[in-house]
């Protein structure tokens, strides 16, 4: 049995995503487990998305923790399953992001996946998105090829919806090559503000948009961004949209009731989504949601409603828990590293041509 380890920390913060996979004849998720990201640490991560005073040393200390927690975590899955190090052939680990401007030429994730290699006794494989953007690609979205493995549908056209902190669209096509980007925000400007207001970390169900009214000259100036009028490839995250970002969009408003703004953001999220997805993929005949976004009753019903003619549901109805197919896909993206096989996908991101990602760090 191929074990491999994904171990994937999103923009959301939330924590830690650790899965087991059987890579045989088809990736198998084998076990999981969840560490909760812990407050100082997810502040500090926070903080370092921004620039700030003493960035290079501040960014080293956070990664020491990170790579701690996710040790931790791993020691207890394999502990939870009887396994010993020596079963693992490789971690896939993403790493945390704390910068995304390929505009600029680079990404950083900082996880220090020698450290990681260190603790844990299992070779590691990290620092995923580089050799695409050297190849002069967005380096991200990554995840459509696994995407177009475990989901591609022969005889009908599908797209895979990741909603984490960003949402990210995969366009499965019969005959052609997958396609795919980033949307805009997901539950990163949603969990911003009910922590604003209510000192919640996200909107559990989405009930408290529920509770609110959309406000539509509110979410015209948003979706003005120019971001949402512009092609794939592109990729996006917290150095466009956050908390500065919306207050502006709020600068140019009436007052709103906060409920209210809730609302509008939800919306933004479903409304951003289904209109790229309309314009890449014009016959759409199901839409499969993933990440924390698909927990998110209010947002899955929007998405449904703004797509009547297809079949809205979660990857769970396809046997894949929505909540680990990332952590699966860093999983996958390691076994085609160690295998040569290449991970990424220049209609995704825009690259010169397909090449092995990853960099690797021996046990």
């Amino acid at each position: 049995m191929p074990l491999y380890l994904g171990l994937m920390s999103g923009t959301s913060l939330d924590g830690l995503d650790i899965a087991l996979i059987d890579q045989a004849e088809h990736c198998t998720l084998v076990a999981t487990h969840f560490l909760p990201m812990p407050g100082t640490l997810r502040s500090e991560l926070l903080s370092l998305c921004s620039p700030g005073p003493d960035e290079l040393a501040r960014a080293a200390i956070a990664e020491q923790h990170w790579v701690a927690l996710a040790a931790s975590g791993i020691q207890a899955l394999l502990s939870a399953q009887g396994l010993a190090a020596s079963a693992i052939r490789a971690i896939g680990s993403h790493g945390q992001t704390v910068r995304h401007e390929p505009t600029r030429g680079f990404s950083i994730q900082i996880g220090n996946p020698a450290l990681l290699a260190e603790l844990t006794g299992i070779s590691v494989v990290g620092d995923f998105r580089r050799r695409d953007l050297a190849a002069g690609g967005q380096g991200a979205p990554l995840v459509p090829a696994f995407h177009d493995a475990l989901f591609a549908n022969p005889a009908q056209p599908r797209a895979v919806l990741n909603i984490g902190g960003f949402s990210n669209l995969s366009l499965l096509t019969p005959g052609q090559p997958v396609q795919g980007f980033d949307c805009g925000p997901g539950n990163a400007l949603m969990d911003a503000w009910i922590q604003r207001y209510q000192g919640l970390n996200y909107d559990k169900e989405g009930q408290w948009a529920a509770s609110g009214q959309v406000q539509a000259d509110l979410l015209q100036a948003m979706l003005n961004t120019s971001f949402f009028q512009t092609e794939g490839p592109k990729s996006t995250g917290r150095e466009l949209f956050n908390l500065d970002w919306l207050d502006q969009c709020l600068s140019q408003q009436p007052s709103y009731a906060p409920a209210d703004v809730q609302a509008s953001l939800l919306e933004l999220t479903a409304q951003s989504c289904i209109d790229a997805l309309h314009r890449a993929q014009t016959d759409t005949q199901e839409l499969l949601v993933c990440g924390g976004g698909a927990h998110n009753l209010q947002l899955m019903r929007r998405l449904a409603a703004l797509l009547p003619n297809a079949q809205v549901s979660s990857t769970d109805a396809h046997g894949v828990p929505a909540d680990w197919v990332e952590a699966m896909a860093f999983a996958w993206l390691a076994h085609c590293c160690l295998e040569g096989i290449p991970g990424n996908r220049p209609s995704v991101t825009g690259a010169k041509g397909l090449r092995v990602l990853g960099a690797i760090y021996p046990a």
